[in-house]
């Protein structure tokens, strides 16, 4: 039938079209919903329809039923009076119900299987959104896990770049370090350096003899000469 065939490709277009544009599932899953509900509103729609027509060809079936019952009973309630003629024009009619009849039948049969199609298309489709609709809960939760996830691993980018800061942090410390002890061991060589100076030159003076024939010889000179 033409309106399962239809309706089967609109609930596959709309699921397509989703999956396309599936940029966020938590929207997408509740689009979806969205477009399920409208597809068994015009499921509903439908089959309501299928179910009258079945309705209307089971009633005219059951009417033409009924005529040729009655053309039958006229036709031996005309033999029981001896009215023959009157029989087979009741018999012809019968005739021509029981063609009748079997277009009816047939009509019927289709309706039926269609309207069957449609009850169980319909329904399938209210167990899928009662399914979906548990589903629907689970899929949100697992996207907001996602969420949750991936700011948390914004947030471990900026520690790591906080702990390369600090990595950097203490290479300069470090540095600073080797900086100081390098001026404290140069002044501390500077210091000993000049302490030597000193002390060689002490040890110069040191280590002079003391000559008092020689300083008072040389005193004696320079009053002679008149040298103050």
């Amino acid at each position: 039938m033409g309106i399962l065939t239809r309706f089967k490709d609109i609930m596959s277009s709309n699921i397509n079209a989703l999956l396309d544009k599936c940029e966020d599932p938590e929207k997408m899953i509740d689009q979806y919903m969205r477009n399920l509900e409208s597809d068994l509103g015009k499921v509903k729609a439908e089959t309501a329809s299928v179910m009258a027509e079945e309705t209307r060809a089971k009633r005219e079936l059951d009417e033409c039923t009924e005529q040729i019952n009655k053309m039958q009973s006229y036709a031996e309630k005309a033999l029981q009076a001896g009215n023959e003629s009157d029989a087979r024009s009741f018999l012809e009619k019968k005739q021509q119900l029981v063609q009748t009849q079997a277009s009816l039948q047939q009509a019927y049969n289709v309706t039926a299987e269609n309207a069957a199609k449609m009850r169980q298309m319909h329904d399938k489709l209210v167990k899928d959104i009662e399914s979906l609709e548990s589903r629907r809960s689970a899929i949100k939760a697992t996207v907001k896990a996602a969420k949750a996830q991936e700011r948390i691993n914004k947030v471990g980018s900026s520690v790591v770049g906080a702990n390369n800061s600090m990595e950097a942090f203490s290479k300069m410390e470090a540095k600073a370090n080797r900086m100081l002890d390098e001026a404290n061991a140069m002044a501390e060589l500077n210091k000993s350096a000049e302490s030597a100076d000193i002390d060689n030159l002490a040890a110069k003076y040191d280590a002079q003899p003391v000559n008092t024939a020689v300083d008072d010889e040389l005193a004696a000179l320079k009053a002679q000469m008149g040298i103050q």
